[in-house]
């Protein structure tokens, strides 16, 4: 049984990656109940891909708000997601508490285990497995675990992996409030007395999120009040909209952090476990979302015993760096944000007209905010290898629905590669041209939708699906 600490976002989506590919799975979580609170609002292209390669994206879609564009460190000028070549040229708002039901309906009904009220203390591991303390309840036994416990996370300390980084400088806040006076749509402001978002919520609900010079004074400051939320409101805004009757009040910070190592043994973490950032971009949940699904089959594989235990390495070799790359770009973006002085504006006015200016750089931008640019390092050298695969056509067949089976998909474009053990063999050409995949003949696609590896042979065989199956 692998057990999963954690029932956040991440946890329940690495728990039905899990079931998926027929591994045994419980989930720890500490609280009695969900969290009310909607920390993460937004859902990115790539993240929205993978729940269309398991059926459920549309449960999502109904639900949520779709914005065709996005921001880049609060800049005004904003980056058309319209360009994108993916299905969801968009990005999705939809409150985290939504997102995260949504999601232990889907773990559950692929029968994941979820137990509430289950507070780990600790771990000892062994040959043989892993044991996990529990307060108050008896030790459960598994063969792996999996921290997906945040950025406090006890899985974290008890295997000893060290989480490098630096301090909080600067700190933001937040308010979730009614409001007697909303502006007509989202609220982007931005000048030398800071700069706020306002974002409209479901139930008649404004998030309202921003940061200002007072937050980067020393010291960690105290408990954000509705008074001192109206005062900045007013002093960047001019406005402070009827604000009232706050739901949920909170402050966040830059401290910035990553897990040495994304596993240790039979240890492993993802999402906010393995890497913290100040929440600009809305990223941090999709990208542990992400690693989750990079995670979930090869861990089930190596359960299975399909797959060698080495195959786990590659979660780390592969995820840590992008991990890297998000910190880095969080906290670039975290330099534009809190830019308030006039040369942090100019800074800022001269970013922003450049991405209006060169649609090339929107989308460069667009695309590594939205995960889609993400490649994995892979061998032989393919120019597609280790790429995102996108939603291609074939016949009446999408890539998309392929992937729900959780099984890697060998697709013979040009005929004449034979059945795979374990593989879905799907034969025929392209029926709507693409300009990455012209004149390749055959691809494995791994469950996470990445490719393993393809040809341009024009008489592929099965020999590279399977000899390749678990790279």
């Amino acid at each position: 049984m692998i057990v999963i600490v954690g029932a956040g976002p991440v946890g329940l989506w690495l728990a039905a990656e899990l079931r998926l590919g027929g591994a045994d799975v419980t989930v720890l979580e500490d609280r009695a109940e969900p969290d009310p609170h909607s920390k993460a609002l937004t859902v990115h292209p790539r993240t929205l891909e993978l729940l269309a390669c398991r059926g459920v994206v549309d449960r999502f879609l109904d639900e949520g708000r779709r914005i065709p564009d996005g921001h880049f460190g609060g800049l005004d000028d904003r980056m058309d997601f319209g360009v994108l070549d993916t299905p969801f040229p968009f990005t999705l708002a939809l409150p985290q508490a939504r997102t995260e039901t949504l999601l232990e309906e889907h773990a559950r009904a692929a029968g994941a285990r979820i137990l509430r009220g289950h507070r780990v203390t600790g771990l000892t591991r062994d040959a043989e497995g892993v044991t996990v303390e529990v307060a108050g309840r008896p030790p459960v036994r598994a063969t792996h675990v999996v921290g997906c416990d945040g950025t406090r996370s006890v899985v974290r300390d008890a295997a000893g992996i060290a989480f490098p980084g630096t301090e909080a400088t600067t700190w933001g806040w937040l308010g979730d409030v009614v409001l007697d006076d909303p502006p007509p749509g989202p609220v982007s402001v931005s000048g030398p007395a800071g700069g706020l978002m306002v974002v409209p919520l479901p139930d008649g609900v404004h998030r309202i999120v921003g940061g200002d010079p007072d937050g980067s004074r020393p010291g960690r400051p105290g408990a954000l009040t509705l008074d001192e939320l109206r005062t900045k409101v007013v002093a960047i805004s001019g406005a402070d909209y009827g604000l009232r009757d706050p739901r949920w009040l909170s402050r966040f910070s830059n401290a910035t952090r990553q897990a040495e190592r994304y596993r240790r043994g039979r240890v492993l973490l993802a999402g906010d476990a393995a890497h913290m950032h100040f929440p600009t971009g809305g990223v941090g949940l999709n990208v542990g979302l992400q690693d989750a699904a990079n995670l979930g089959w090869k861990l089930a594989a190596v359960v299975r015993g399909e797959a060698p235990d080495s195959l786990l390495d590659t979660y780390h070799d592969e995820r840590h760096p992008v991990g890297a790359d998000l910190l880095a770009s969080t906290r670039a973006q975290t330099a534009l944000m809190t830019g308030h002085s006039p040369e942090g504006q100019a800074l800022r006015a001269l970013l922003s007209g450049l991405i209006a200016d060169l649609p090339e750089l929107s989308r460069t931008l667009a695309e590594r905010l939205s995960a889609l640019s993400v490649a994995y390092p892979a061998a032989g050298g393919h120019r597609l290898a280790g790429t995102r695969a996108p939603d291609l056509v074939l016949g009446g067949t999408r890539l998309f629905g392929l992937l729900r089976t959780g099984r890697h998909v060998l697709l013979d474009l040009a005929g004449g590669a034979p059945p795979a053990e374990g593989v879905t063999l799907h034969r025929g050409p392209l029926s709507v041209p693409h300009a990455h995949w012209a004149g390749v003949t055959a691809a494995l696609i791994r469950p996470d939708g990445h490719v393993a590896w393809a040809s341009d042979d024009p008489e592929p065989d099965s020999r590279p699906a399977v000899a390749g199956r678990w790279g």
